[in-house]
Formats: C-alpha cells, sequence, structure tokens
C-alpha cells in the first residue's frame, strides 16, 4: 500500500485545522478528507484466502458478506479473476475492521 505523503499529511492538517477556525466550510473539508484517504490495497489470491481462514469462514459464507457469488470468490481465490473497486473496498473492510462490521 502507498504510503500518504507528509506533504498532504501537513495540508490536510492545516485544512483541519482552519476548518475548526471556520475559515474552511464543511463541504472544503471533505474534499481534503478525501484526498488523504489511503488507496486501498489490491489482494492476491493468498490474501482473499487467508483473509477468509483469519475468520473462519466459508468461502460461501465470505460471498455472503461481501454481496456476490460462491464462483466469484472461488475464482478470486485461484487467480481467474480480480476483485473490483467495490468489492476490494469490501475486503478491505473486512482486513481492517472486522468480520463483526460486516454482518
Amino acid at each position: 500500500m502507498k504510503k500518504k505523503s507528509r506533504i498532504l499529511a501537513m495540508v490536510h492538517e492545516t485544512a483541519s485545522d482552519l476548518h475548526k477556525l471556520g475559515v474552511i466550510d464543511k463541504k472544503k473539508m471533505a474534499q481534503y478528507d478525501a484526498l488523504c484517504i489511503p488507496p486501498v490495497p489490491d489482494y492476491t489470491p493468498d490474501a482473499i484466502r487467508s483473509l477468509r481462514e483469519r475468520y473462519h469462514i466459508s468461502q460461501a459464507v465470505m460471498a455472503s458478506v461481501l454481496n456476490t457469488s460462491l464462483s466469484t470468490v472461488q475464482k478470486w481465490e485461484v487467480g481467474e479473476k480480480h476483485p473490483g473497486g467495490p468489492s476490494q473496498k469490501l475486503l478491505n473492510i473486512l482486513d481492517r475492521k472486522g468480520l463483526e462490521v460486516m454482518v
């Protein structure tokens, strides 16, 4: 995963301070927040399998949690398909926050 730029972090901190002072409105602050969201990592077949095994869930349960099909999860794990944007984001949430937030 790409590290957050120090300059971008400083700009965000300054914008946050200006927002607290009322100089930057909520909408503009949301734009600064969006710029500072770290990119979602790519999930390899091994990483997907490892994530599923970490939570002791079957491919069918993972498919249900991610709102996709069993065959899609199976294809991810053997490398026939790769998760797209929304699926990558959900995998990342599962990875960072745990199964509890997904159900």
